[in-house]
């Protein structure tokens, strides 16, 4: 399942969005300032990021211009009340991808957030073709025709790193920081899921002191 990030110190909204995202089977964290949302994206990645403007400590365009400056190039989109032609101008100015107005619909937000994903994904579809299989983008599963490959948790973090990151060297340290939530962040372990996704049929690539990539389909 994708991760989401929501930024929002608003308690009311931030717990319903929090209960509408994970209903829909997105795995989410919260963060009520933009320090906390610092902490996180430095622990976790993400494949989607939802930013109010308005927040403690500096603005929402504070953080995602601060976030875009140090390489991180996660989907995100803001949710605010500013409607000026200003704001908006801002939030794609430091880096935003979407920009919805407060109060928005919930189900035009998860239409949003799939789209983007689709496109983070490089796909125009909730799915992406990979010789024999199908990955499925928001539920992060993988399947042989119809059947579903069954993979541990550990194995379907870097199936996703993978498939966003399909055909790029991935670096030995950014899936030991991926796994690291598992407790499960060693290079022998690495070695371990490597080779079971392997024999899911993945065409996966080491690339001699540096990491791993996913060969193009």
């Amino acid at each position: 399942m994708a991760r989401v990030l929501v930024v929002e110190d608003d308690l009311i909204l931030s717990e319903t969005l929090c209960e509408l995202l994970e209903s829909v089977g997105y795995s989410v964290d919260l963060a009520t300032s933009a320090n906390a949302a610092l902490d996180l994206t430095a622990k976790q990645n993400y494949e989607i990021m939802l930013f109010d403007v308005n927040i403690p400590d500096f603005s929402g365009f504070e953080l995602l211009k601060m976030l875009r400056e140090s390489g991180n190039t996660i989907p995100c989109i803001f949710l605010t009340s500013l409607n000026d032609i200003a704001s908006l101008s801002r939030g794609f100015e430091v880096g935003a991808d979407d920009y919805l107005k407060k109060p928005f619909d919930f189900d035009e937000l998860l239409v949003r957030i799939s789209a983007l994903l689709r496109k983070s994904f490089s796909s125009s579809a909730n799915e992406v073709h990979y010789k024999s299989l199908i990955y499925k983008i928001e539920t992060n599963e993988l399947f042989e025709g119809e059947e579903l490959i069954l993979l541990a948790p550990q194995e379907k973090k870097l199936l996703s790193l993978f498939f966003s990151r399909m055909g790029q060297t991935i670096s030995k340290e950014d899936f030991l920081y991926e796994l690291d939530g598992e407790n499960e962040a060693s290079e022998g372990a690495l070695r371990v899921y490597m080779s079971k996704l392997r024999k899911s049929g993945l065409e996966i690539q080491t690339i001699k002191g540096t990491g791993y990539r996913l060969v193009k389909a």
